[in-house]
């Protein structure tokens, strides 16, 4: 049940973003999935540690993807090169059961996602323009039922 409610909270949280939030999101991700995959390491769970390592691969992925490389010029191609050497650590931990490349690795993305919340609080407020989304969440569809709370 309470993944039901995270997992609900995420994607309301994902469809409600703009660009630089979900970068952050994918961002907080996937640290949170090398973090993840530093205590299974150190438990030996050795599928945890893959299962988490590989999350943290196919997020790294989805930036890469999401870098534009026509209009991001030398930063996008040396962002896609960051992300490239970050997918190349994480295979080597998980390879060489280590701990040192996740740690660097957690280094890199902290300091990436901090310069990504810089840019949020640089962007100046856009109006939010309601849509059909916005008009029905302001009535619960348990609002006819009766239910009080």
């Amino acid at each position: 049940m309470w993944h039901n409610a995270q997992d609900a909270y995420l994607e309301s949280k994902v469809y409600a973003a703009d660009g630089i939030e979900l970068i952050r999101l994918l961002y907080q991700g996937c640290m949170s999935r090398v973090r993840d995959a530093r205590t299974h390491l150190e438990s030996g769970d050795i599928a945890g540690r893959a299962r988490s390592i590989s999350k943290a691969c196919a997020i790294i992925s989805e930036l890469m993807a999401s870098v534009d490389r026509e209009r991001g010029g030398e930063l996008g191609v040396r962002l896609v090169a960051l992300y490239d050497y970050i997918q190349r650590k994480l295979v080597q931990a998980n390879f060489e059961q280590a701990d040192e490349p996740l740690a660097e690795v957690l280094g890199l993305l902290a300091t990436l996602a901090e310069a990504w919340d810089g840019i949020q609080t640089q962007r100046p407020e856009a109006p939010v323009s309601p849509g059909p989304w916005t008009q029905a969440a302001a009535e619960p569809a348990y609002a006819s039922s009766g239910w009080s709370f």
